[in-house]
């Protein structure tokens, strides 16, 4: 091999390679020139010795000779994908054939590599391996945060904000209370209305759901408390009512800033009394329906305004849930992403491990102004645009990869040490990321377990 000046990585010290061949001189060869590059390297004579360190030590990469005496390299790599299955491993041959690069491959390696071989070529290499490894690591968490997440609600998010509003949909639940969900249009009051019900005493009776905003004031009360035949011109049969489909269940009026005056002064009465008439009917009908409301509007502007009713606002506003924008939720933001990746991949019938390190920046910085429902539909469309196993920034919508980096400059002088320079990047991300630590050491490209202990 000849050398050349060695540019270090910044994540080197992460990285613990395995260097695997009979002969000494390539081990020091590659041990030497890994560790001048930042690398952590432990070296075997041969393959039994290999799996050994295999089962020892958090392995990230083995660099094995493909021809060694007791065990070759691809009966190494076979044994050793079982010991270690998130361990990638690169295969060196000075006898290659293409035969023995296609079985190396088959059985997983991430690449073949040809004796003699030049720095360049070994760092390239190391450096992609050990790539493909960290994003393949950092996903498999994501997905078992994801596991954990979904195993108890339907609600994703890590985040302190969505913690609190979780835990007040929680206990509010179990209660007869009404309940308003408010916050910004897309950051998922639908889907807390669906949990509420669902941790609710009322989870075997219906959720019935209306959007007032998509119905003109006629047919939103027709809807609503149902009407008899002849009620109002095209009624030509009975229709049972959403108040009546919900009676012993939740009915969730999503969008209710949008509703009229008049049908603002019938929904009052049926908070308070409990009962209502259908459409062209005198017959008072009593029914029990616990209420969920919705809105991204400023109910008590409306108030003020008087485009909506005082006291139906002190009625749904018995208890009010706020649910947070997706700008203020950095550490859920990646895990949101990968779990829509998740979906869309099925639905699209594509294999997708994750996202490069590139598409993550660029999605942590992006202040996401459609909240879940914008991440969501840019996820969809980077599902199917990718052509290789990782989504990689240039299929991100113009608008995600134009965000400004919310991240401050940090100016380091030469010649300050390397230990203090690296506290003053980790405690400038954690700034940035308000002390979002796993969002901190994905943008660093460390674990956050690295922050946790630098910091300790």
């Amino acid at each position: 091999m000849t050398d050349h000046r060695a540019v270090p990585l910044p994540d080197g010290l992460e990285s613990l390679v395995l260097v695997v061949d009979d002969e000494p001189e390539l081990c020091r060869a590659l041990d030497k020139l890994l560790t001048r590059n930042g690398f952590r390297v432990i070296t075997a004579g041969d393959g039994e010795e290999a799996l050994r360190r295999l089962r020892q030590d958090e392995v990230h990469l083995v660099i094995t000779d493909l021809v060694m005496p007791k065990m070759g390299g691809l009966d190494l790599l076979k044994a050793g994908r079982v010991i270690s299955p998130h361990t990638e491993f690169v295969v060196i041959s000075g006898h290659g054939t293409i035969e023995a690069a296609v079985d190396a491959m088959k059985l997983g390696a991430y690449d073949f590599v040809e004796k003699p071989f030049t720095t360049a070529i070994t760092l390239k290499t190391v450096r992609q391996a050990l790539e493909r490894q960290r994003l393949q690591a950092e996903n498999l968490e994501l997905r078992r945060r994801l596991e954990e997440i979904q195993g108890t609600h339907d609600i994703i998010g890590r985040s302190d904000v969505m913690h609190q509003a979780m835990e007040t949909a929680r206990q509010v639940a179990t209660s007869t209370a009404t309940v308003l969900l408010t916050g910004e249009s897309g950051t998922g009051k639908e889907v807390f209305a669906d949990a509420i019900h669902r941790w609710s005493d009322r989870n075997r009776k219906p959720l019935v759901k209306v959007s007032c905003a998509a119905l003109p004031e006629t047919l939103l009360e027709a809807e609503l408390f149902g009407y008899e035949q002849g009620a109002f011109t095209g009624a030509v049969g009975r229709r049972t009512g959403r108040f009546e489909m919900a009676d012993g269940g939740t009915l969730f009026l999503d969008e209710v800033g949008e509703m009229s005056s008049t049908t603002q002064v019938k929904l009052l009465r049926v908070l308070q009394e409990g009962t209502f008439e259908r459409l062209g009917s005198s017959d008072t009908r009593a029914v029990d329906v616990r209420l969920l409301a919705a809105t991204n509007a400023d109910l008590t502007r409306k108030v003020a305004d008087g485009s909506f009713r005082e006291d139906l606002f002190y009625r749904l506003n018995v208890i009010n849930v706020e649910l947070p924008p997706l700008r203020t939720r950095g550490e859920d933001v990646i895990l949101l992403a990968n779990f829509f990746l998740q979906v869309y991949a099925q639905k699209n019938g594509k294999e997708l491990s994750g996202f490069t390190r590139q598409a993550v920046e660029a999605l942590s910085r992006h202040s996401w102004p459609g909240n879940v429902r914008e991440l969501e539909n840019c996820i969809e469309r980077c599902v199917v645009l990718s052509k290789g196993p990782f989504v990689d920034a240039d299929v991100l919508p113009p608008t995600v990869l134009a965000g400004k980096s919310r991240f401050e400059q940090v100016t380091i002088p030469v010649g300050t040490p390397l230990r203090q320079a690296e506290m003053q990047l980790i405690e400038a991300t954690l700034r940035s990321t308000d002390g979002d630590k796993d969002t901190a050491a994905r943008i660093l490209g460390i674990t956050a377990r690295t922050i946790y202990r630098k910091l300790k």
